[in-house]
């Protein structure tokens, strides 16, 4: 179930028009471009133009260095969208002049000076938190109860399978990684809620939704509304390029 609430930056949304038509796809930690395999051929269809990125997850620095290279080589307006630890990266990356909208998908929103780990620290932690596994590196992996139960629970087995086989270690310098000019206060936003999320509390979601006064719509999802709930991410992203 979908629930759409318009929000205070509804009115900002209008500044996105005309349509944008280039779509840049940010993943999350413990992921890769690949989270958006059900995204892509459905906004192909709407004759838009993507690209999913492969972000290294070794600093906050080094993720925003990959979103504004990709920036750089589109032609034209762009739409940003973030995924999880993926909306830190498109707030620290989105205050290129082509970026018309940022789009968060169950994402942190960071403000100048936050990162996604202190933000997650303002709340009881989630039942994710308990499965992050670090190694002699610096990086974080989850378990495969974590992925399971509490990273992509709505999922089919086998596809939370894939997620587990394929993830991408991530380094604490990542989530650590402070925002310097967080790109909502000058860019409209659109949020998707996940209210079954066990990754991020979804009561954090709707917060950051509301802080930066984000077109907001809640689906009954993990933290992968993505993958479990693709058509109406797609619709949403549409709806911030000004496609419907």
């Amino acid at each position: 179930m979908c629930l759409a609430m318009s929000s205070p930056s509804a009115e900002a949304g209008s500044a996105v028009r005309p349509q944008v038509k280039n779509v840049i796809l940010v993943h999350g930690a413990w992921a890769d471009g690949t989270s958006w395999s059900k995204i892509i051929p459905l906004l192909n269809a709407k004759g838009m133009n993507v690209v999913a990125v492969q972000l290294p997850l070794t600093s906050l620095a080094d993720d925003a260095a990959t979103v504004k290279r990709a920036i750089a080589l589109e032609d034209g307006p762009i739409l940003l969208v973030g995924h999880s630890y993926g909306g830190a990266v498109i707030t620290e990356a989105g205050n290129d002049p082509k970026v018309q909208g940022l789009v968060y998908v169950a994402a942190f929103a960071p403000d100048n000076g936050q990162s996604a780990g202190s933000l997650g620290a303002t709340v009881a932690p989630p039942p994710l938190a308990a499965e992050i596994k670090p190694d002699g590196e610096g990086f974080l992996k989850l378990t495969k109860d974590g992925i399971f139960e509490s990273f992509a629970q709505d999922l089919s087995a086998p596809e939370k399978a894939i997620l587990y086989a394929a993830q991408a270690p991530t380094h604490a310098k990542s989530l650590g990684g402070a925002v310097s000019n967080a790109a909502w206060h000058s860019k409209p936003s659109w949020y998707i809620v996940a209210s079954k999320d066990r990754a991020i509390p979804p009561e954090l979601e709707a917060a950051m939704a509301g802080k930066i006064h984000a077109t907001t719509t809640t689906i009954s999802s993990s933290h992968v509304p993505m993958l479990s709930h693709p058509d109406v991410v797609a619709t949403v992203i549409e709806q911030a390029a000004g496609m419907k």
